[in-house]
């Protein structure tokens, strides 16, 4: 059964014509052309596709898109300010926190909410924030390194 819904996603609302048992994820990315979010699992395991609805973390290949209707959804794409990347971006740069970088938007989207909540996390926090996310190419060091630095750069920024 197709449904057309209402989704606003980085502050700009978007309608699409969508099945009944489609995810959120394929709509944004084969609907809404957002293709940050990235299909790694289709399960829930790798966070490859988290985003933010209503600014709580989601697996979005784990949501029905009927179910975020209505709902504020942010992207990986709406995490800069226009030309100018978020500190975590800038961050996962300069200290090689990806490699391939197809799992870099959800550890972007997972390290942003993160130090949103706890501007200074332990390593420890750290590493559990980012439990949900896999990367199978640089390990988690680099990764680690760059959502620390992002967050002496927010500190600084304060």
């Amino acid at each position: 059964m197709k449904r057309m819904i209402e989704l606003t996603v980085n502050g700009d609302s978007h309608t699409a014509i969508i099945d009944a048992r489609e995810t959120l994820l394929d709509s944004l990315r084969y609907k809404l052309d957002f293709m940050g979010p990235k299909e790694g699992c289709g399960n829930g395991n790798c966070g490859a596709c988290t985003v933010e609805l209503n600014g709580q973390l989601v697996n979005s290949c784990l949501v029905l898109s009927l179910e975020a209707e209505g709902a504020e959804i942010k992207t990986v794409e709406g995490v800069a300010a226009g030309d100018q990347l978020h500190p975590v971006q800038r961050a996962f740069i300069d200290n090689a926190g990806l490699q391939c970088g197809f799992c870099t938007p959800g550890f972007i989207m997972s390290a942003k909410a993160l130090l949103e909540r706890n501007p200074n996390p332990s390593e420890a926090e750290i590493r559990l924030a980012i439990s949900g996310n896999l990367c199978r190419c640089t390990g988690y060091d680099k990764i680690v390194k760059a959502i620390q630095a992002a967050s002496q750069a927010l500190s600084r920024a304060a």
